[in-house]
């Protein structure tokens, strides 16, 4: 009775992970090379910098890395010259 039971919650489990998105290198990459663009000194256009900028919190937001938080949150400093809330 108890394996029954079991078994569908794991089932269902498995089946809510497989619809959640994945997450994107792509956002991780387009954060860190702008970073490095914009600590060289290169002049961002706004429209660039907001891209960038969202793809930093993306990459944020979908790392449990606390390394990888740091950087990101110092690369997305590096973009928009502030510190934000996250």
């Amino acid at each position: 009775m108890f394996a029954p039971k079991l078994t569908l919650r794991a089932v269902f489990g498995l089946c809510l992970a497989s619809f959640a998105p994945p997450a994107s290198a792509q956002d991780a990459d387009i954060c860190l090379v702008t970073a490095e663009r914009a600590v060289a000194g290169e002049t961002l256009p706004d429209d660039e910098r907001t891209k960038a900028h969202e793809a930093c919190v993306r990459a944020l937001s979908d790392t449990a890395s606390v390394i990888q938080k740091y950087q990101f949150q110092e690369a997305d400093f590096a973009i928009m010259g502030t510190q934000h809330k996250f």
